[in-house]
């Protein structure tokens, strides 16, 4: 799974703040990692179940110049909180999302977008309150109908979504996904919309500026 909109979306819209630590769980290609690198000076951890995902992450990183602040490990979700005593001011996750659908042949494929192959929505949200600081938050991206599913379970296990953005391809179209903020802390939400294309199917004036700095022809 090479870059894609999803993971550009979520690592221009996370805030990382003064985040310390940050955990990116399924780090892929190491995107959502490096962008994070890129507007903070956190220490990043970067997990993947998939052993090509990481070596791809891992050179990825070593070419950046964040290469002393991005960590890939090729390890679970589930072993990392067995094996891990770290606490993260900021969790983000890009993550399995499909739950009941056709699967295809590859099985990398299907890793990555399906949850029943490695990464239950449950055990998720599990990970996220097992690794995640009091005071910390939790940035997810999903379609809008398993976004509505995630945040209903996220909610009866005490993580409470606290911003959300409605994505759509264009103002004409049905909302696409929807990238959410999640916390310890109920907070008034806030909530927003976004439009990537205009009827002309450029790139709008919204879109451009979330994501300017990782385009540079955007600048």
């Amino acid at each position: 799974m090479k870059v894609g909109t999803d993971g550009v979306l979520l690592g221009a819209w996370t805030d990382p703040g003064n985040a310390k630590r940050i955990l990116d769980i399924g780090t892929g290609t190491g995107l959502i990692a490096l962008m994070l690198a890129q507007k903070s000076q956190a220490q990043i951890d970067a997990i993947d179940i998939d052993e090509n995902s990481c070596s791809q992450a891992s050179e990825n990183v070593a070419a950046s110049q964040w290469h002393n602040r991005v960590k890939v490990h090729h390890c679970s979700l589930q072993l990392y909180i067995l094996t891990s005593s770290e606490k993260y001011d900021l969790i983000v996750s890009n993550p399995p999302y499909f739950i009941d659908a056709y699967k295809a042949h590859d099985t990398s494929r299907n890793l990555a977008r399906h949850t029943d192959a490695a990464l239950s929505f449950d055990e998720l949200i599990l990970g996220v309150k097992a690794t995640m600081k009091e005071e910390g938050r939790f940035c997810v991206i999903l379609p809008c109908k398993e976004g509505s599913y995630f945040k209903s379970k996220a909610a009866i296990a005490g993580l409470y979504c606290n911003r959300i953005t409605h994505v759509k391809t264009r103002s004409d179209k049905h909302e696409k996904r929807v990238i959410m903020e999640f916390g310890f802390q109920k907070n008034i939400l806030i909530e927003n919309e976004l439009v990537i294309h205009d009827e002309e199917l450029k790139f709008t004036e919204h879109y451009k500026n979330l994501t300017r700095d990782f385009y540079p022809a955007f600048s």
